[in-house]
């Protein structure tokens, strides 16, 4: 009984990817948080799990993982890795090709070695995840002891945006205390992930992303994205460039909210589960 994983990493964003069919057991709500455990296990922002298509037409099948145990339906960072981890394993050949998520169909197209870009799809200003939204996605809600003005972003899963006035509002802010209230906020029935962002020049922003079942990130591809259709429904230039704490993301956001995301991964290390934290792993439930 063996457990073969990689580990790879987009702009700080870090994930464990392993393949379904090589697994001795099933990913497991409590399997994943031990696995995801910096202290106790391996370590990760989550798991992608790759299995083989159940459709014609697609090169695999992607779930993802958060490290609180619960199921993603996208990651733009963490599609990344998969995409150019199934390019180097030899999954597919091509340039251009088609994943499944529960998100939907991802459809990148490779760049180089470590690069690729993303057809996330359109993004949606309402939807389940805001259920009291109108149709602009506009909303407000309060945490920290303050009111936020938001804007709402389905993108494969769900994005509350929030613009401050400047970079120094921006760097002040105490995610971690504020991320979780907004996250759990009733509007949200589904919790949601968060963004602040706050404009640099013509079709730049800088953001700082609390992720849903995560907290805060050095990066997130989604809250990338859900922060640059607020800027750009707030009249700023597309393409734009987002600045994060672990780098740079171009995200395309055309009229009809149409998103292309481009960016970068790269694997950090292969290795093999030892026998004893596999033991403990069978174990759990």
């Amino acid at each position: 009984m063996t457990l073969i994983f990689e580990k790879w990493q987009a702009l700080g964003n870090d994930y464990l990817i392993v393949e379904r069919d090589r697994l001795p057991f099933a990913l497991t709500s409590a399997r994943v948080r031990r696995l995801c455990d910096r202290h106790l296990g391996l370590g990760g922002d989550g798991i992608l799990e790759l299995a083989p298509a159940d459709e014609p037409g697609f090169v695999a099948r992607l779930r993802i993982f958060n490290p609180d145990g619960s199921e993603a339906e996208l990651s733009g960072n963490g599609a990344r890795e998969a995409i150019l981890y199934l390019r180097r394993r030899g999954w597919t050949t091509s340039d251009q090709f088609s994943i499944q998520t529960v998100a939907g169909e991802l459809r990148p197209t490779i760049l180089s070695e470590t690069t690729c870009t993303v057809d996330m799809g359109r993004a949606k200003l309402s939807s389940a995840d805001y259920p009291a939204g109108g149709p602009d996605g506009a909303g407000a809600l309060e945490a920290g002891s303050q009111t936020w003005r938001f804007q709402h972003v389905s993108i494969g899963n769900p994005q509350c945006a929030i613009e401050v006035p400047d970079l120094d509002t921006l760097a002040a802010l105490d995610l971690p205390a504020i991320g979780s209230d907004i996250e759990h906020h009733p509007l949200f029935p589904n919790r949601t992930n968060v963004s602040w962002w706050t404009r640099t020049g013509a079709g730049e922003i800088r953001a700082r992303i609390f992720e849903r079942g995560v907290g805060e990130t050095m990066s997130s591809g989604t809250g990338a994205t859900g922060a640059a259709v607020a800027s750009v429904l707030r009249g700023g230039d597309s393409p734009v460039t987002v600045h994060l704490d672990g780098g740079e993301l171009t995200v395309d956001v055309q009229e009809d909210l149409h998103v292309d995301l481009a960016g970068w991964a790269v694997p950090v290390y292969a290795g093999e589960v030892s026998s004893d934290l596999l033991n403990e792993l069978a174990a759990l439930d």
